[in-house]
């Protein structure tokens, strides 16, 4: 049996659970009625939700995002026909902006070299990996959010790279990201006895004002913290304060289950828990307030299942598709305006991060062989990994995150479909939206990993007699694969209604037609 079509059996297989409903094991006692019927009356998800998150570094090379790399353009267009690109990460405060093959490498200020930040290693972007990365952007139909270094840079400098961007990136420039994880200055690049959100703002209020002069209608996102959430609540209440603000669009922040790959805490089990969508909800609540003081919205602009270049068994296999669905649908529902799974080469991400990859120790602990640790995908979080310039594929992060994009222009339900779903004694999750054409959608995720969950979901008397199937599934949570497969047939409505079995370790899309 060849690859294709051991996977198409698989998908097939799996798919004959869903659509079929058989008998479950280790069911729920009892079914349960999710109603999605009613008007569309919560947050509203952007077309251009999905997104990536690469290093700055990546630039460093630029047929990386160029024209000429038609596999990972490619992967970016099945992944989401209008997302947003990232560009930030470790890497982005060791850049300097080259505009022509002339300009001398500029005098750059001294830092603290600390175990686990990453070292001064100062490198070029140049003008023709700028006009590169238009041409990817314009050929994959998304858009960037482009990160300037603040941590060693100067204003002047900021000022000159931006206005080349803006004018090179045209249309394909949402907005400039200033700095990246400044809540981690401290560490190594500033004096840890008086860095804080104040001194912050006032170091990147002196870097937007100086592009604000070069590109009058440049817009912002602030403040890209790593983990401190609190920032956002600080630099909200300090705003109104602020006399001609930049044009701020977005608040920002990072956000990692755990890590790094040698921390046993960060595992299937605890990955996949409630507690860890409950802590998720209660930074997204911090977030969405300081954001509404300002009256501007949220962006998740990097993060994944585990900080410092993933965890084989965990970052790379199936689990991480549920955790990835569940995590951007629970952040659209609560307004934001998109997700940035992190990810790159491994090459790059490694040389933000001291060198090495942690999990590559990891698998050195567990006996692998430098053979086999070279052969896998690196970084082992990475959503497009990257086998060589022509071969890139979807990792499972990235299925999950494909999944929660499909109800991207819609409008999500207000309705606690998850909470009710509790009750059954099952690890599950739930959302419902209202499509651009007004269908009504619902995706559940069964994150269980021993019980079926039997549902009737009622549409109400808005249903047309059936409804589209589609599932997310793979043989088991460890799977290093994933699939996305529409029914071949669709279901058929009784009264508004459908009963159906979610199989455990899947996740299942049902949308009127």
């Amino acid at each position: 049996m060849n690859e294709i079509t051991r996977r198409r059996f698989l998908a097939t297989t799996a798919l004959s659970f869903a659509a079929t409903r058989l008998p479950a094991q280790n069911s729920a006692n009892s079914r349960i009625t999710l109603d999605v019927s009613g008007e569309a009356a919560g947050p509203h998800m952007p077309a251009d939700f999905v997104g990536l998150s690469y290093e700055v570094r990546q630039l460093a090379d630029p047929s990386f995002f160029s024209a000429a790399n038609i596999g990972l353009i490619e992967q970016f267009k099945a992944l989401s026909p209008h997302g947003v690109l990232r560009l930030g990460g470790n890497t982005s405060e060791f850049a300097w902006f080259k505009p022509t093959p002339s300009t001398p490498e500029p005098p750059h200020p001294p830092t603290r070299e600390v175990e686990g930040e990453p070292k001064a290693d100062y490198y070029a972007v140049t003008a023709e990996a700028v006009r590169n990365l238009a041409a990817f952007l314009k050929a994959t139909g998304w858009t960037c959010l482009y990160g300037i270094n603040m941590g060693t840079n100067t204003p002047e400098r900021a000022a000159e790279e931006a206005a080349f961007a803006a004018k090179t990136l045209g249309e394909g420039l949402q907005y400039f990201q200033i700095g990246n994880e400044a809540d981690l200055y401290n560490r190594h690049l500033r004096d840890p006895k008086t860095w804080g959100p104040a001194t912050y703002l006032n170091e990147w209020l002196a870097v937007a004002h100086a592009v604000t002069a070069r590109v009058p209608e440049a817009k912002f996102g602030i403040p890209d913290v790593a983990a401190d959430i609190d920032w956002l609540t600080e630099i909200a209440s300090r705003w109104s304060s602020i006399q001609h603000p930049p044009h701020v669009t977005r608040l920002t922040h990072h956000y990692y289950f755990g890590g790094p790959a040698t921390n046993p805490e960060v595992n299937i089990p605890n990955l996949l828990k409630p507690a860890t969508m409950q802590k998720v909800q209660k930074t997204a609540d911090i977030a969405t307030a300081a954001a509404q003081k300002m009256d501007v919205r949220v962006r998740m602009t990097e993060g994944n299942t585990c900080y410092r270049g993933g965890k084989p068994g965990v970052s790379d296999v199936f689990a991480a598709a549920l955790w990835a669905a569940d995590y951007s649908l629970l952040l659209a529902s609560k307004g934001y305006t998109g997700v940035n799974l992190h990810g790159g080469t491994g090459k790059i991400i490694a040389s933000g991060l001291g060198g090495f990859l942690p999990g590559d120790v990891l698998l050195q602990q567990q006996g692998a062989t430098q053979e086999q640790i070279a052969s896998h995908p690196h970084p082992f979080y990475s959503p497009i990994a990257t086998q060589d310039f022509h071969h890139f594929t979807m990792e499972p992060v990235a299925y999950g995150l494909k999944f929660a994009g499909s109800f991207s222009g819609s409008t999500f339900l207000k309705t606690d479909l998850s909470a009710k779903l509790q009750a059954t004694g099952v690890n599950a999750t739930a959302y419902a939206a209202k499509l651009p054409n007004n269908r009504a959608s619902v995706i559940i995720l069964n994150k269980d990993a021993d019980k079926n969950l039997e549902l009737t979901v009622n549409f109400g008397a808005t249903g047309t007699g059936a409804v589209a199937i589609e599932t997310l599934h793979a043989p088991a949570l460890d799977s290093r694969e994933a699939h996305l497969t529409p029914a071949a047939e669709h279901g058929r409505l009784k009264e508004g209604k459908y009963e159906v079995t979610v199989p455990r370790s899947s996740g299942l899309r049902l949308t009127l037609i």
